[in-house]
């Protein structure tokens, strides 16, 4: 997936978008520099010879191990001249099979593809900055065939360094903290989220929790939605939910909570605020769209009319599998659609638990004998009744089509009902 926002975006003055040839040009005729994340190539990639490293492996991988950016091929690194490249010698395939058996980690985001007007082409490998730097380089030497040796290249301005195994151990340990900051920060939202419910029920309550965060966040100022970007985010993630889910369903928390609520976000702390906790005419429900590109989407499953009893101290909390269905489609429509809306080139991690706020209470399911919305739901004497749910995990790649957003939705769902022995 190409990403929306680069050295020539930044140059030009362009908003976030796909890249375009006229972009290339304009860049090339202003004599932009080549830096660490922009590499200007006249020839197109060459089978490596006399055991050398493979050129192109060598610079993607220096890229993703610093910050990400693109090597263009078809302008003179010096004088950048805009010559173009021939589109009949491009082979893209070729390209990526380098990569894949020279660069250790796998890069998955990595991007080829070719811009032209018609008389001219160049060839752009766009290499996102990657989570899982330090990556490899692996060739053989040119003395020996059999003996394969690994180097860590890197971007230092415009030209491509060596690692030295203090620089490699640094990166080691900086990609171990990335990925535990990630856990960090799901977890603490999911932990004030919750602080934030038990503040206001007043009854014993199961409730969804979910939180959707890209690997890679917006940086503070990059971009902020106002009120009505967020609330056309919101209505067309209700909609989408609706088509993802493509059968008669329960009200999931976008629509649960009211017009009212939904269609007037409030701001927060870097980020803007559906809630309906202080006024629960319908169900409580907490969505939050955060400026950095996490979503946050909490919602009660045991919502209770004036005229029901409240589930007493020790009495089961009941978990309706249609609802928990419905909060899956309604939390990976709204970060689908939040995805869309800042334009995020960054895979989403995606977080779900079914949590009792004030205490660990028993949890019961509730399903359907027949599948449909007009049976009635039963706990099955064979569930089990747990009082802690461990959160269920997935992942969403940028601009994902609707089959991997129901297939995340379901993943989520499947994986939080099964913990009762469903």
């Amino acid at each position: 997936m190409a990403r929306t926002w680069t050295r020539l975006h930044e140059h030009l003055g362009c908003p976030p978008g796909p890249l375009t040839f006229d972009m290339v040009r304009e860049a090339a005729a202003d004599n932009l520099e080549e830096s660490d994340d922009l590499d200007w190539k006249e020839m197109l990639p060459q089978q490596p010879r006399d055991g050398r490293w493979n050129e192109l492996a060598k610079d993607v991988a220096a890229m993703a191990n610093t910050r990400g950016g693109l090597i263009i091929f078809g302008v003179q690194d010096k004088t950048t001249v805009l010559v173009g490249i021939d589109p009949q010698e491009v082979n893209r395939q070729q390209y990526a099979q380098w990569i894949r058996n020279h660069v250790q980690p796998y890069l998955p985001d990595l991007a080829i593809f070719e811009l032209t007007e018609g008389t001219q082409t160049v060839l752009v490998v766009d290499v996102p900055a990657s989570e899982m730097a330090p990556h490899f380089v692996y060739g053989t030497a040119g003395r020996d065939k059999e003996q394969q040796a690994a180097v860590v290249p890197y971007r230092d301005n415009d030209h491509t360094a060596w690692m030295a195994e203090h620089q490699i151990e640094r990166a080691y340990r900086e990609r171990f903290a990335r990925v535990g900051l990630t856990e960090e920060e799901l977890q603490r939202h999911i932990d004030f989220t919750t602080k934030t419910i038990a503040a206001h029920v007043t009854a014993p309550s199961a409730w969804f929790v979910a939180v959707s965060r890209p690997q890679r966040p917006l940086p503070r100022g990059a971009y902020t939605m106002n009120r009505a970007e967020a609330r056309d985010v919101l209505e067309a993630a209700e909609k989408r939910a609706r088509a993802l889910l493509a059968r008669e369903s329960v009200p999931g928390p976008l629509l649960g909570m009211g017009p009212d609520t939904r269609l007037n976000p409030r701001p927060g702390l870097r980020r803007w605020v559906c809630s309906n906790l202080e006024s629960p005419i319908n169900r409580e429900v907490i969505t939050e769209l955060h400026y950095d590109g996490t979503v946050v989407m909490a919602a009660n499953l045991s919502f209770i009319r004036e005229s029901e009893e409240p589930p007493g101290q020790d009495d089961d909390l009941l978990v309706s599998e249609r609802l928990v269905t419905a909060c899956c489609y309604d939390f990976v429509a709204t970060a689908q659609e939040q995805q869309r809306k800042l334009r995020l080139d960054s895979t989403l991690q995606l977080t779900a638990s079914i949590i009792s706020p004030d205490k660990p209470r028993p949890l019961a399911p509730l399903i359907s004998v027949w599948g449909d919305l007009h049976s009635p739901e039963s706990t099955p004497s064979y569930a089990r009744r747990s009082h802690h749910l461990q959160p269920a995990h997935t992942v969403l790649s940028p601009m994902a089509a609707d089959d991997e957003g129901r297939g995340s939705a379901d993943e989520l769902c499947t994986d939080l009902m099964n913990q009762f022995g469903l």
